[in-house]
């Protein structure tokens, strides 16, 4: 029997949550919950993966911030040092869940749009969170952009839309090849193509957006993006708030949801089901077997008729 092709975007959230410490430890107890349920879904499934970044990046641009006699590498930089330090351990914790596996994280950068508006907009959140007052004294410090994040406060930079993988072709290969591959990671590095060649860019690409197009690209039967919350809900924090189980892109879109958080999800599971006609799920990481086969989480199909639990 043919075996479906899902993509699994985890989001950072569900490596470091909320209110964590950005602690190596922390984020290597939750790869290892990770890749215990990515290891279970593999059996029946051919995996391709990706992962958020935020925290991660924001962690290593504040790093980089404080060491004044050099200048801060940019953000393109941040992001593929990311891809090596999550993709280096998610890597290990599948190769020891499936020895038997060919497990490869490919670093990748994504052309984006020089003229897209997002540049002189930021509003993707990195680092960890601030009350107020300390986020509008780093933002006077730093000429940082900040921005509320529900009750705290954080960093936002440019997100740029993704528009072409780099490295697809390499990609393409190794998923054929048999391989579970880590790809992505981040959003991808964001690059501008020009005359000479491709040059990075300050930014950080949403790495749902980027997930929704990777799918895409590599014909995966379904879209699954991994979180800390279990359902997509309607009317959030609200006494109204209702869990939703399944929906179309139609029913998603007259809702709102919150900007930086659910809304980049739900926006990434709509288009992949619009350009497709395939379906995306939306739920919490430990469900993942669940949400691979589109029995778990919020499901995101096409029609009515099809949207439905199996």
């Amino acid at each position: 029997m043919r075996r479906e092709r899902v993509v699994v975007a985890l989001g950072g959230n569900a490596l470091l949550r909320r209110g964590e410490r950005a602690e190596l430890d922390v984020q290597k107890a939750h790869v290892l919950e990770a890749a215990a349920a990515l290891a279970a879904a593999a059996a029946r499934h051919d995996l391709v993966l990706t992962h958020g970044n935020g925290p991660q990046v924001g962690l290593l641009a504040l790093e980089a911030e404080a060491y004044r006699d050099v200048r801060a590498y940019p953000l393109d930089v941040l992001v593929a040092e990311s891809q090596g330090l999550i993709g280096y351990l998610l890597t290990q914790a599948l190769q020891n869940e499936l020895p038997h596996r060919r497990i490869v994280t490919v670093v990748t950068q994504i052309v984006v749009d020089p003229t897209d508006p997002a540049f002189a907009a930021p509003s993707k959140p990195i680092g960890p969170l601030y009350s107020e007052a300390e986020a509008r004294r780093l933002a006077a410090e730093r000429g940082w952009t900040v921005a509320p994040d529900g009750t705290s406060f954080r960093r936002v930079v440019p997100s740029p839309q993704p528009r072409r993988i780099v490295e697809i072709d390499t990609i393409e290969r190794l998923i054929a090849g048999g391989a579970i591959v880590v790809c992505a990671g981040g959003g991808g590095i964001p690059v501008v193509a020009a005359l000479d060649g491709l040059h990075g860019v300050e930014g950080v690409i949403d790495k749902d957006a980027s997930a929704a197009l990777l799918a895409e690209v590599v014909n995966a039967d379904r879209l699954v993006l991994a979180t800390d919350v279990p359902y997509v809900e309607s009317g959030y924090g609200t006494p109204a708030a209702a869990t939703i189980d399944v929906a179309t892109p139609r029913d998603l879109r007259t809702m709102r949801f919150a900007p930086g958080s659910m809304a980049p999800k739900v926006e990434a599971a709509c288009s992949f089901v619009e350009r497709t006609g395939r379906e995306a799920v939306i739920g919490a990481l430990p469900d993942l077997e669940r949400l691979v086969t589109g029995a778990g989480g919020t499901l995101v199909a096409p029609h009515r008729h099809s949207a439905a639990h199996t």
